[in-house]
C-alpha cells in the first residue's frame, strides 16, 4: 500500500496498570475511528515511568510477552483491523527483564518483539537497573499495511540503529518514547533538548529515506515533565505532524510510502555509501597515538 494512515497516541499515565491499558485501548479505538491503519503507543504505556528510581518493587510491573497485555491488544487489533505497536516491560525469566515492543498485526496475529538495544543510565532514567540490553538484534515486521521497523527511545540517538533497520527493509520507522524535562531546568535548556531530540530523529528520516514516527508521553511524574511533542517526519525530514508539549493527543496522519522512492533516487545516499570504509565504526573509539 502506497498510502498508510498512522495513529499516534500521546497520553499521560497513572500508577494502575489496568487503567492505563484500558485508556490505551480506548485511544486505539479513537484512532481507528479516524481511519488509522497502524497505531503506535508510547514507551512503557501501561505504567508510570518507573525508571526515575531504583526500586526492586517495580519489577512486579513486568509481564511475559506474549502475555496478558498483548492478548488484550491482539483482540482489539483483530476487531478494528489495525496494527498495534505496544511498548511493554518484559519479564523474560526470573531476574531477567527487557524494555520491549510487541507488534500485533491487523488480524490479531502476534508478529514478534523488539528488545531495546541501547539502555541509558542518567539521573531520572535509571534503566540499566531494570533492563538487560536487547539480544534479538534490529528487527522489521511485515504487517498488513507496511514493513515497519521498531526502535525504542534511547535508540533514537544512534544513527547506526536506524541505518541497520532501514537496510533490513523498513518502510516506516517507529520510536515509542518516554522523555521529559526535569522540573528544575530553565526554558532555554528545555527548548535545546527538545530540538536536539527531534532533529536527530528527523535526520534518520533524511539519511535513510523513510518516514519516522516518534510517540512520547505527557504529564508530570515525580521530578519530570514529559514533553510530548510526538511527531511524524516524511522521508526528507519535513514534519507532517507535531503534537503539543502538554496535551493528550490521538491523531491520524497519512503517510505516502511512495515518496521514499522519490527521495532515495534524487538524494541517493544508499547508492553512494562506502561500505568498504566503515570497519572502524565497530570500535569503541579510535586512538590516534
Amino acid at each position: 500500500m502506497a498510502k498508510v494512515k498512522i495513529g499516534t497516541v500521546q497520553m499521560s499515565c497513572v500508577a494502575d496498570k489496568a487503567t492505563n491499558l484500558q485508556k490505551a485501548i480506548e485511544q486505539v479505538r479513537v484512532a481507528a475511528a479516524k481511519g488509522a491503519q497502524i497505531v503506535c503507543l508510547q514507551e512503557l504505556f501501561t505504567s508510570l515511568y518507573f525508571c526515575d528510581v531504583e526500586d526492586h518493587d517495580n519489577f512486579a510491573l513486568a509481564e511475559a510477552i506474549p502475555g496478558p497485555s498483548t492478548d488484550a491488544l491482539a483482540a482489539v487489533a483483530k476487531e478494528l483491523n489495525v496494527v498495534i505497536i505496544a511498548s511493554l516491560f518484559e519479564r523474560r525469566a526470573q531476574g531477567l527483564y527487557h524494555n520491549t515492543t510487541a507488534v500485533l498485526d491487523a488480524d490479531g496475529t502476534y508478529l514478534g518483539k523488539y528488545r531495546k538495544m541501547h539502555i541509558p543510565d542518567d539521573p531520572g532514567y535509571y534503566e540499566k537497573f531494570y533492563f538487560t540490553p536487547g539480544d534479538l538484534g534490529y528487527k522489521v515486521f511485515k504487517t498488513k499495511y507496511a514493513t515497519i521497523g521498531i526502535l525504542i527511545c534511547w535508540d533514537q540517538w544512534y544513527p547506526e540503529a536506524s541505518r541497520i533497520t532501514a537496510l533490513m527493509g523498513a518502510e516506516l520507522m517507529f520510536y515509542p518514547t518516554a522523555i521529559g524535562w526535569a522540573h528544575r531546568q530553565n526554558d532555554e535548556t528545555n527548548v535545546e533538548q527538545y530540538n536536539a531530540w527531534q532533529t536527530i530523529q528527523r535526520s534518520h528520516a533524511v539519511a535513510n529515506g523513510v518516514p519516522v514516527v516518534s510517540v512520547n508521553r505527557v504529564g508530570d511524574e515525580a521530578d519530570m515533565k514529559f514533553w510530548g511533542g510526538s511527531f511524524i517526519a516524511n522521508p526528507f525530514g519535513t514534519l507532517l505532524y507535531k503534537a503539543s508539549h502538554d496535551a493528550e493527543e490521538t491523531v491520524v496522519t497519512e503517510v505516502d510510502l511512495a515518496n521514499s522512492e522519490y527521495y532515495r533516487t534524487h538524494w541517493p545516499f544508499l547508492r553512494d555509501r562506502r561500505i568498504d570504509s566503515y570497519q572502524p565504526i565497530t570500535k569503541r573509539f579510535i586512538d590516534n597515538d
